[in-house]
């Protein structure tokens, strides 16, 4: 796994010649990449695939190899793949999947676990634990259902089917499927965009959202509250009421 840092963190699965499928080493890193975003040195984080997949899911030549007990099973896949996935939905900032080829396994529920996803035209995405006697992880069963509804993830998760970056957009599984010439301006564009708003008052949104995922609406309308009178308190509400009251542009 290769990461490129700057305001823009990128990160870039780099084993092509297994379709970029994750070990529990890269789950690890990639986890450790997440956990270590700083929203006052970055705007974004990008997850992307070096060569013709963005990732195959497991590596299944691991898998092959292994010999554990089922507690040892349970800690590295909770540790791993599973902390993989909630270091996504707390990252202190938008992350964004730039899908440039196929996603299946483990690479499609990042993809969906992911704040934005824009696909190559040209990428496939399944849910093929199946093939391997496996159920979906990474957050697959507890973010794919909210994402595209439960008889829709059923279809994908006992059967393992593929499906174009079309019928993934389709089903919101990505914002979007683009030309695959066009996925990086696309994906540039959107981070312009995100650039250019209050990471501060992005943050707390996303906690906010993802905080009420399955709460009740008296917790969920609390919860807002909260995270909205943190946000009176910060510079960017501040720089946003001056600069509308001054008929301005803000510069957050």
């Amino acid at each position: 796994m290769r990461i490129d840092d700057g305001s823009i963190r990128q990160i870039t699965f780099d084993r092509p010649d297994v379709y970029n499928a994750m070990t529990a080493a890269v789950a690890h890193d990639l986890a450790d990449a997440l956990i270590d975003l700083d929203s006052s040195d970055h705007d974004a984080v990008v997850i992307t695939g070096d060569g013709d997949a963005f990732s195959a899911g497991g590596d299944i030549e691991a898998m092959a190899e292994r010999d554990e007990s089922a507690p040892e099973a349970y800690e590295r896949v909770r540790t791993t793949l599973g902390r993989v996935a909630e270091a996504v939905l707390t990252a202190p900032v938008p992350v964004v999947a730039k899908v440039n080829g196929d996603a299946v396994g483990a690479g499609m529920a990042l993809t969906a676990v992911a704040d934005f996803a824009y696909a190559a035209e040209s990428a496939r995405f399944g849910a093929s634990f199946i093939n391997v006697g496996l159920v979906p992880d990474l957050g697959g069963t507890a973010i794919l259902p909210r994402l595209i509804g439960l008889r829709k993830t059923k279809e994908l998760a006992f059967t393992g089917k593929l499906l174009s970056a079309t019928e993934a957009a389709d089903l919101d599984i990505v914002n979007e499927a683009v030309p695959d010439d066009q996925l990086d301006d696309r994906v540039d564009n959107l981070l312009e965009t995100l650039a250019e708003q209050p990471t501060e008052s992005i943050c707390l949104a996303k906690r906010a959202i993802h905080g009420n995922l399955g709460a009740s609406l008296q917790e969920g309308l609390e919860r807002e509250a909260h995270f909205q009178t943190l946000a009176y308190d910060t510079d960017a509400h501040a720089e946003g009421v001056d600069a509308f009251l001054n008929d301005r542009t803000p510069e957050f």
